[in-house]
């Protein structure tokens, strides 16, 4: 900076100073623009070996956004195609796939200034429309289908992504990864916090939510029926379930059915299992 005497009016020290300004070399353009937070973290691996959330994959069926700053004749908006690749200006075709949105945007600001078309471009990639990621959900689930991924989510996120388990489901879904053991993970256990019980889902991953197993139940009840079996349900909660005990029955002598044979005498605190036929009798005066 120009070196300014003391004593100087406050005018001339003014009209130093900008002077001083203009003189000093503007700041270097950044070659690219920063992506979104969610998709420019770095990607990491967790103790199960699955991938932690990072940054998103471009891959076949994405659609995206392409622009330089200040550009707009560059504007381009259109589907990665199945060799992976998409026409852009001046650059005509150029492979997307298999990069993240900032690596993507980092090579074309490079190819640009390189071929003498932009000085210090600021390139920016939007994704549109996520379609070449995703996981499969089916079963008993609110919206069973494909779910697109834009990051690694954990399994209780998809769960709610997609409506979660319906009253006719099971109380557990079977998990699949494209990699791995298949797994059956209780969605009881999906809110408790431990993370081990609630995986990360990756692209190519397969999540079923089963129909549930059931439990019938009729006589001195004041709702009979059929229900499903859920985790750690005891006799005295099904009887709950059926609405109780009607003022003419009783719970005392009540009949089990299990595999065509029948059980006396049953604990109500024991546990149901599926296809039990419960037989609540008339209360003897």
């Amino acid at each position: 900076m120009r070196k300014i005497a003391r004593g100087w009016p406050f005018g001339a020290l003014l009209l130093a100073m900008v002077s001083a300004a203009q003189a000093a070399p503007p700041p270097k353009a950044a070659a690219t623009a920063p992506a979104a937070a969610s998709l420019a973290a770095a990607p990491s691996g967790d103790s199960s070996g699955q991938v932690a959330p990072g940054s998103y994959i471009l891959g076949p069926a994405d659609v995206i956004e392409v622009s330089v700053l200040g550009r707009q004749d560059f504007d381009v908006k259109d589907r990665i195609s199945e060799d992976g690749t998409i026409r852009v200006p001046y650059l005509g075709t150029v492979k997307a796939a298999d990069k993240t949105a900032a690596q993507f945007e980092d090579e074309l600001g490079k190819a640009l200034e390189g071929g003498g078309y932009f000085t210090h471009p600021i390139v920016k990639v939007d994704i549109v429309s996520f379609g070449s990621r995703y996981v499969t959900v089916l079963g008993q689930v609110g919206t069973p289908g494909l779910v697109p991924v834009d990051r690694a989510y954990r399994l209780s996120e998809i769960m709610a992504r997609v409506g979660g388990v319906r009253e006719t489901g099971a109380p557990y879904v079977t998990f699949t990864p494209a990699h791995g053991q298949q797994r059956k993970i209780y969605i009881k256990d999906l809110a408790t916090g431990d993370l081990k019980d609630d995986p990360y889902v990756n692209p190519g991953d397969k999540i079923y939510a089963p129909e549930a197993e059931l439990f019938y139940v009729s006589g001195q009840v004041k709702s009979p029926g059929v229900f499903p079996v859920q985790a750690d349900i005891t006799f005295r909660m099904a009887l709950a379930r059926a609405g109780g005990v009607t003022d003419s029955g009783s719970d005392k002598n009540f009949t089990v059915t299990r595999s065509g044979k029948k059980m006396t005498h049953v604990d109500l605190d024991s546990k149901v299992m599926p296809g039990d036929v419960i037989v609540i009798p008339e209360r003897l005066f």
